[in-house]
């Protein structure tokens, strides 16, 4: 089968909502291939130390790329997408260049490509994800694995943001927490946080394959029974009491979640936040103060800042 490689030039601040834009829009997966990553000195994984492909990434900003069946409605498509682009101004949204290239792919290539970027990674020194194809065996006891097979719609778990996310799960998560997660995507802080001792996670997501993807990778780190995952815009109509909630999206989103995360939290649980771009960091600070949060801390990679508030 022909599939067509849909390639966007845009900024780290868009690359979510061009992400979603393009799921959104029938894409059989979505690679991102960050300049950040290529201007790093050093890559390794467990002391390996690996070089990258300076021709697999942008000199600057990030390539977006989507996977469609090529058939009779992909030029349709992609008028939609060209005109969504557009769009991205109108919420404030530096996307860069947005230029927009096709190419024809074999489905093989289209299907493995992707792998050659996705490692073991140590998060940090208890947490480390790992690829379901790949085995590995724990070095202590106090390790704990997180077995993950994202597909190309979701990223590799190995993202600044979500590394943020994950080091404050595992610094502010207690034993026998409840945690939800909003907008969870392939699941990871869902899976990490049980298998760091929370007694229940509720995962919300718009995106229906997130709730599958979800679900199947709670399935093979053989936590799906404390997991209760649903489709769900934000935490809208949603009324729990949660010690910690996370959310690794975009930082316009979570000022909107604000009002419903407090709602939703035990007195004295946590707000952990991710996704948010230096730009926006001060709004999202002023926002969880304005709605009563205390900021707990606050912690920044690359261009990316995460805010850890308490209630």
């Amino acid at each position: 089968m022909k599939w067509t490689e849909v390639c966007i030039h845009t900024t780290n601040e868009a690359v979510e909502a061009v992400s979603n834009m393009l799921n959104e829009r029938g894409a059989s997966g979505v690679a991102i291939e960050d300049s950040v990553d290529l201007h790093k000195e050093r890559h390794s994984v467990f002391g390996e130390i690996f070089e990258l492909n300076p021709h697999d990434f942008p000199e600057a900003g990030v390539r977006v790329k989507a996977y469609f069946a090529s058939n009779s409605e992909l030029p349709g498509k992609i008028e939609d997408i060209k005109q969504n682009i557009l769009l991205l101004k109108e919420y404030g949204l530096n996307w860069g260049e947005g230029q927009i290239t096709c190419r024809e792919i074999d489905e093989e290539n289209w299907a493995t490509a992707w792998k050659k970027y996705y490692h073991t990674t140590k998060i940090t020194d208890r947490l480390t994800i790992n690829p379901s194809w790949i085995d590995y065996e724990k070095e202590n006891e106090e390790e704990v694995v997180i077995q993950l097979d994202p597909g190309m719609a979701f990223g590799t778990g190995t993202h600044a943001t979500t590394t943020l996310c994950l080091s404050s799960i595992e610094k502010y998560l207690k034993k026998d927490d409840t945690v939800i997660d909003v907008g969870c995507g392939s699941g990871i802080l869902s899976i990490a946080s049980l298998l760091l001792g929370a007694k229940q996670v509720h995962a919300f997501d718009l995106d229906d394959v997130a709730v599958k993807s979800t679900k199947q990778n709670a399935q093979m780190n053989d936590i799906g029974n404390n997991l209760y995952v649903s489709q769900n815009n934000l935490l809208q109509g949603v009324r729990l009491e949660a010690d910690v909630i996370v959310a690794n999206i975009l930082a316009d989103i979570i000022v909107k979640l604000i009002p419903d995360a407090w709602d939703n939290l035990k007195q004295s649980g946590y707000f952990i936040t991710s996704g948010i771009i230096q730009e926006k960091k001060s709004l999202v600070e002023k926002t969880l103060q304005d709605n009563g949060f205390s900021i707990v801390e606050i912690n920044e990679e690359a261009d990316w800042v995460s805010i850890v508030a308490k209630k």
